[in-house]
């Protein structure tokens, strides 16, 4: 049985980790060689799409932190969590979205569906 906190966890934990070695390793420990991670700005396939994007976003928002929204629910293969993305302790997110993940046998992530719920304008 998956423990979908954990993944949910360390999900986050890979898209706020700012060196890139750590990163990788983060990634290749996390997603399947053939991952998949769809939102609304990009698809991309493998690990060096995926570390790509979320070194990409930090760019994009240089200092600022994801965290869990709320509680992640799954079942079966599949979990789906609310995030936040801001300045660390701020009141108010200034990004929030909502990914859905699909576990691969092997209890690595073998796609993400993103949403993006709020976004600056």
């Amino acid at each position: 049985m998956t423990d979908f906190n954990a993944v949910a966890e360390r999900y986050i934990a890979a898209w706020n980790e700012t060196d890139a070695d750590a990163r990788a390793k983060a990634v290749a420990g996390l997603w399947t060689e053939d991952a998949v991670l769809t939102d609304p700005l990009t698809t991309v396939t493998g690990h060096d799409g995926i570390d790509a994007v979320i070194a990409g976003a930090q760019q994009m928002f240089p200092g600022f932190v994801f965290t869990l929204g709320g509680k992640v629910d799954g079942h079966h293969d599949i979990a789906r969590f609310t995030w936040h993305l801001g300045p660390q302790d701020a009141a108010e997110p200034v990004v929030t979205g909502f990914d859905v993940i699909v576990i691969a046998d092997d209890g690595r992530i073998s796609n993400v569906h993103g949403f993006l719920d709020k976004v600056p304008a």
